[in-house]
């Protein structure tokens, strides 16, 4: 199994329709990290734990939105008629800055649906294979409750493609819910 480098970046304030700011170490309480990537049933989720979770317990509750980008190997070689060649760097460096800005368009996203609802959030983002680097840093940033949303693949695709969510569900050292997307959304 390869090595996962988790790192959680915590950016500093707190996220709010009033633009108040508050550090991690001020916030206490129920803590609810959702993990969000760009697809519609993750931020579907998101909407579903603010209205069902957050909605109920909003004075002693946390959320942290979180986005994991994959790690970009920077001795990536590929094959070319038999012979190894490395990626030249300016290709490599490229390659991190399109994570990069997707990881910025994806949170941002994802901050407009919790301005949206009037709720504040931190957000992170993390580096590496999602199904281990949520459990890392869902396990780092102490959560409560991790929601994930579901692709709604059937049990063959589920087999061979996998899920993060069931390997999550499996894997995590808190509780996880989650959210499949509603009937009829999904194809």
């Amino acid at each position: 199994m390869e090595e996962v480098t988790a790192t959680v970046v915590m950016e500093g304030a707190v996220v709010g329709p009033e633009g108040a700011e508050a550090t991690t170490a001020e916030k206490k309480g129920f803590k609810v990290v959702v993990a969000v990537d760009d697809s519609e049933n993750s931020h579907y989720a998101l909407s579903w734990a603010i209205d069902y979770i957050l909605a109920n317990r909003r004075e002693d509750c946390q959320l942290v939105v979180l986005h994991v980008q994959h790690f970009v190997e920077t001795t990536f070689m590929y094959p070319v008629a038999g012979h190894a060649v490395y990626a030249p760097t300016l290709s490599m460096d490229a390659v991190r800055k399109a994570h990069e800005e997707n990881s910025k368009r994806v949170i941002s996203r994802a901050v407009d649906i919790c301005k949206s609802k009037h709720v504040d959030a931190l957000t992170a983002v993390a580096d590496g294979d999602p199904k281990d680097a949520i459990c890392e840093a869902a396990e780092k940033l102490h959560a409560d409750l991790l929601v994930v949303g579901s692709r709604g693949l059937g049990m063959i695709k589920r087999a061979f493609l996998g899920s993060v969510s069931d390997y999550l569900a499996h894997h995590a050292k808190c509780p996880v819910l989650i959210v499949k997307p509603p009937k009829g959304s999904h194809k």
